[in-house]
């Protein structure tokens, strides 16, 4: 059902875990399911300089939550606040269109971290 790539980042998620003392963080749920993400940044110089994810749901939404990650180091923050979810899913050869609302949490989680920080 799902593609080589998004299997690949399922079974092998790059970046995750969580950052100590993060610049900024943020819980983002589904609005139509149990999908969860917890995405934290380390920002210097306004600069993504780390990036983690934990995220507590199926198959897509972890290979989204990796791949905004790998999407996202290392590059300017206002960069990352505008990353998008068809983004997401071109770089992962695009996944169905139904878990594009439920699974596709990371950009979302990636602005409300960038928010967070952006707020102290």
């Amino acid at each position: 059902m799902y593609n080589d790539l998004i299997r690949d980042h399922y079974a092998n998620p790059r970046n995750a875990g969580t950052i100590a003392d993060p610049s900024g963080r943020a819980i983002v749920r589904s609005p139509v399911d149990s999908d969860t993400v917890l995405m934290t940044l380390k920002i210097e110089s306004g600069v993504i300089q780390d990036v983690k994810f934990k995220c507590m749901g199926c198959a897509v939404a972890i290979a989204c939550s990796s791949a905004a990650t790998e999407l996202i180091r290392g590059k300017p923050i206002d960069d990352a606040y505008a990353i998008s979810k068809q983004q997401v899913s071109d770089f992962l050869g695009g996944i169905p269109e139904q878990k594009m609302l439920c699974s596709n949490l990371a950009p979302e989680a990636i602005r409300q971290a960038i928010d967070n920080y952006r707020g102290k």
